[in-house]
């Protein structure tokens, strides 16, 4: 996954020496890949973030050729496949009239993963489109997606722009409310946020900024507190606030605090219930109970991060989940774009984070490898609530919703 917030993934895949990179290039108006006659030139996959007018910064994913030979061109092959089921647009390149097997294979699986494509006629300024081709092209996948560049033709990049904007998909780039439809003008709301030796220096963490400014876009009113300033804050209100919204972490402190009228949630769980799937998180979680000793639990993260001694994905959930459970349980974390070491259904349970630094596309790829194994899913939040006991009251202010 990328480092980058939110920011849609566009990746680049093509044989090699098809302009992959030079096409990179020309669309960011920079030399960020290396272009060179000699195949086999890009390695790892390289990213460069771009603003596209209508859609917002965008990240281009450069990827090495996907007919690369050899033992280390197989391992460069295998990281180009894993970069694919990630990215929220794909650009299948092509030239010299070439559409074979490698081509349509790339095409296969992004139909197979739901990812939208297009297909990319390059180096059109040296070999000249076969009418024949491009026609065969659009009456099988459709018009709609196939594009010819020339890098020495600005037309050709806005029109491959246009195409770009038409092809991604909102969610890609468009985040929807997160409390639109459970807050009112004028509500208010209580933050509660932890600050120990995972926080970061001098900022809150991207979910908590997230959801303040969900709040102040519905015209509702956010108050900030640690836990163990709660009893205090919520003595200064006078009344009842309408929501309080926790750091997971503290779930089982904030719930004793608290009054049982007042609806009470996390920040990892309103973000599960927008961008994950969240019925598959609701029958998941309460397989918890279900664990048996030697069971093997998988922790995704989304991101990469410093770990520390209250780290809540690697110690906090792992402690909890032994102590709850009472079982001697395997975990194994998962983060960034990197594969498990062993097949899904090795695994009982797999555990997802909030997934604040990336889209539904990218999330939702994550988690149907688990779902295509057969194998429960949940989420940090829902996780901690449930071990905590709290898992109906987290959840119940989105289920009203839905009545």
């Amino acid at each position: 996954m990328k480092g980058n917030e939110l920011k849609p993934n566009i990746g680049l895949f093509g044989r090699r020496n098809y302009g992959k990179s030079s096409l990179i290039n020309f669309l960011t108006g920079q030399p960020i890949s290396i272009v060179s006659a000699e195949a086999g030139t890009t390695t790892d996959p390289v990213r460069k973030t771009m603003e596209i007018g209508g859609i917002g910064p965008v990240v281009w994913v450069d990827t090495a050729g996907i007919d690369d030979e050899g033992s280390l061109g197989r391992l460069r092959v295998e990281k180009t496949l894993q970069v694919l089921p990630s990215v929220d647009l794909a650009l299948i390149l092509f030239t010299n009239n070439i559409f074979d097997l490698e081509e349509k294979q790339l095409v296969a699986a992004c139909q197979r993963e739901g990812i939208p494509f297009l297909i990319v006629c390059t180096q059109t300024d040296r070999v000249e489109p076969d009418a024949r081709l491009l026609e065969y092209l659009a009456d099988t996948y459709g018009a709609e997606r196939i594009c010819k560049v020339s890098t020495r033709d600005e037309r050709t990049r806005l029109s491959l722009c246009e195409k770009i904007k038409e092809a991604l998909p909102q969610t890609a780039y468009v985040m929807p409310s997160l409390l639109g439809d459970v807050l009112k003008g004028g509500e208010v709301v209580v933050l509660v946020t932890p600050i120990d030796s995972s926080a970061p220096e001098g900022r809150m963490i991207l979910p908590q900024v997230q959801v303040l400014r969900d709040i102040l876009d519905n015209d509702a009113e956010a108050m900030f507190c640690k836990p163990e300033q709660l009893e205090q804050t919520l003595g200064k209100l006078g009344g009842k606030p309408d929501l309080v919204i926790t750091d997971s972490q503290a779930f089982a402190i904030v719930a004793e605090m608290v009054p049982r009228s007042v609806p009470l949630t996390s920040f990892s769980v309103v973000l599960a219930r927008q961008k994950g799937l969240f019925d598959e998180y609701l029958k998941g979680t309460p397989q918890i109970s279900q664990l048996k000793d030697g069971d093997r639990v998988l922790l995704m993260e989304s991101c990469t991060h410093n770990v520390t001694c209250e780290d809540i994905g690697r110690v906090k959930i792992p402690n909890l989940l032994r102590k709850r459970t009472g079982k001697d349980l395997q975990f194994e974390v998962l983060a960034g774009s990197a594969l498990p070491s062993r097949p899904m259904t090795d695994y009982s349970l797999a555990i997802q984070c909030g997934g604040c630094v990336v889209t539904h596309r990218q999330l939702v790829s994550r988690l149907q490898m688990a779902l295509d194994a057969g194998v429960p899913v949940s989420n940090y939040g829902l996780t901690l609530a449930y071990l905590n006991g709290i898992f109906d009251r987290s959840i119940e202010i989105f289920k009203k919703q839905e009545r």
